[in-house]
């Protein structure tokens, strides 16, 4: 199959990769790399989730982050909710788009939601009704839907059931998660093809983690099966806290970096978006997975009198 012409890229830095930092990033930071991530051309921006302050105390600001980005035309902002109290919340903010989500595997959702996988698809229809009317996107997303970190290998006809669900209640789309790392090529093109072919009307997106240092070779995988949506995060800051092992999210600007050099446009400034790779760097006070923003582009040249030389 012949690659797109256009990749959209689903920033979600700022919501899965603080989710799990110990120390709380100030709001007024947030927005200042949410509106640096507008101003690269970055037009879909995962900010934020409703959920407990109690339980995620990094994303309590929700509200009051949306209130200060600096929107701009085709900019998408949306946000986790968990259940239906996120919803009514999200409701009430600037989201345009908001994302239900649960787990492929009962262990996993236990830990993730603390409830059974039936019980969570059960609220999906609860929360879609309340959603009725509501001029919002509304997007699902399955977590570990290529391998759970208890149970292994998930079975296709689950994530089939789970996307069934999403389609009759009319969302606009469905992300797959690789929330431990545990995608192959072979396994995402499995997948996607099962998928795409008994749901030809829905919209996939896949989010990989770099854990086995796949991300993104499954981005690839991805393109060649039809996939032209993926989300990453910024300087590949995450990882699952109900995981063992779960290292960080596909770096946004290397991914970005590897569409570029594949002729795909993003619609994103790649030099400006290493920009604000670096300051999130310094915000987080510690070295970023990301390798582009310390590498440069490929043609970034340096300067050959300044070079180190051999000696002898």
């Amino acid at each position: 199959m012949s690659l797109p012409g256009r990749v959209e890229i689903v920033e979600v830095g700022l919501r899965d990769g603080l989710q799990s930092e110990p120390e709380f990033v100030p709001t007024e930071t947030k927005a200042a790399i949410l509106n640096e991530l507008i101003a690269a051309g970055v037009r879909q921006i995962e900010a934020t989730s409703f959920v407990s302050p109690r339980a995620v105390p990094q994303l309590s600001d929700a509200v009051a982050l949306l209130e200060q980005v600096n929107k701009r035309a085709g900019v998408v902002l949306s946000a986790l909710a968990p259940n239906r109290r996120g919803v009514e919340r999200a409701l009430t903010s600037r989201a345009d788009e908001v994302v239900v989500f649960l787990s492929a595997t009962e262990s996993h959702n236990q830990k993730n939601l603390n409830r059974p996988v039936e019980q969570s698809l059960r609220d999906i229809e609860d929360v879609a009704a309340l959603l009725q009317g509501h001029a919002i996107g509304r997007k699902g997303a399955i977590a570990v839907a290529f391998g759970c970190p208890f149970e292994g290998d998930v079975d296709i006809a689950v994530l089939k059931t789970i996307v069934a669900q999403f389609a009759r209640l009319d969302f606009d789309s469905v992300t797959l998660g690789d929330t431990t790392g545990m995608a192959t090529p072979r396994l995402v093109r499995r997948t996607v093809d099962a998928l795409r072919a008994d749901f030809p009307g829905m919209k996939f997106s896949l989010h990989f983690h770099n854990t086995r240092g796949l991300g993104l070779v499954n981005v690839v995988e991805g393109l060649h099966a039809g996939v032209t949506c993926f989300e990453s995060s910024l300087g590949g800051l995450g990882g699952c806290p109900f995981a063992p092992g779960a290292t960080g999210n596909v770096c946004t600007e290397d991914l970005v970096n590897l569409l570029h050099e594949m002729g795909i446009d993003t619609g994103i400034d790649l030099p400006a978006l290493i920009q604000a790779a670096r300051h999130f760097e310094r915000v987080m006070k510690r070295s970023l997975p990301g390798q582009v923003m310390k590498a440069g582009p490929r043609l970034a040249l340096h300067d050959y009198a300044g070079a180190v030389a051999a000696v002898g």
